[in-house]
């Protein structure tokens, strides 16, 4: 679930890329060693750094509170997952194959009667078919071979393997300028970093977070600090809000075996 530090780190990251466009190896585009980080700088460490001539580059929220500005409905959304076992049923047999993975639900269906068997960690298509013999074996005759069960007499058999799906829902979205602050020893050093960042942000709509959602960026304003009493700091701050979702994750677990009503239709699922 994306918050506050998420967006500081992707803007760190996307701040880092525009003063460092070949990597850190290749030196930065102003000529003096950046420093991009989250948070306000240490007076003493910053001195060390201006007198230096290096580059300081923080990013850190700007004053208010900000402001809620959900506008969307709270859905459910998530698509299907593809199981990594397989299964395949002929005649009276029942064979499993691929990865047991944890997650994932293996079933037979012996004369309208369901065995189902949830895997867990450690697990083989061996292990999930022996599980089901034991549980099949209550009402009917079966014989484990390796991967496969064998149910004679069976009038009507089926199998099937299911995976959890991955759901998400945004039940918040909320927006917050953030200021990424150019500390220089010089005004050039300060003009250059400052409009590198600026130019590059200019063609970015969306940042992507580590959770998977985007932030949608846009230019709030540029603050500009000359001090008098440090000849050594030139600041310029560039002002971006910065709206981004609050999600949460939920585990759901497919249907194996079940009836589906549609109008006067019956569908066998």
């Amino acid at each position: 679930m994306a918050d506050q530090s998420d967006v500081e780190s992707a803007l760190v990251s996307s701040a880092s890329v525009a003063l460092y466009p070949g990597g850190v190896g290749a030196g930065s585009v102003p000529g003096p060693e950046c420093r991009v980080y989250r948070g306000w700088p240490q007076p003493a460490a910053l001195d060390a750094d201006l007198l230096a001539g290096k580059i300081n580059v923080t990013v850190f929220p700007a004053g208010g509170s900000g402001k809620t500005t959900t506008r969307y409905s709270e859905q459910w959304m998530g698509t299907p997952s593809r199981p990594s076992m397989t299964v395949m049923v002929s005649g009276n047999s029942v064979t499993f194959g691929g990865t047991a993975a944890p997650g994932q639900l293996a079933g037979v269906l012996v004369d309208n009667q369901s065995y189902v068997y949830r895997t867990q960690e450690g697990d083989t298509p061996g292990l999930v078919a022996a599980n089901l013999a034991v549980m099949a074996r209550e009402a009917a005759i079966v014989q484990l071979q390796g991967t496969s069960l064998i149910i004679p007499g069976a009038g009507q058999l089926r199998a099937r393997v299911v995976a959890d799906a991955k759901a998400q829902r945004e039940v918040r979205r909320q927006q917050q300028t953030f200021r990424i602050s150019c500390w220089c020893a010089t005004p050039s050093t300060r003009d250059e970093t400052a409009a590198l960042i600026d130019r590059s942000f200019s063609n970015v709509t969306f940042i992507d977070l580590n959770d998977g959602s985007r932030a949608y960026v846009r230019y709030a304003g540029t603050e500009e600090f000359d001090q008098s009493q440090d000849a050594r700091l030139y600041r310029r701050d560039l002002l971006y809000d910065i709206e981004y979702p609050t999600i949460a994750y939920a585990t759901q677990p497919a249907m194996l075996f079940g009836n589906l009503g549609l109008n006067a239709a019956d569908f066998t699922a």
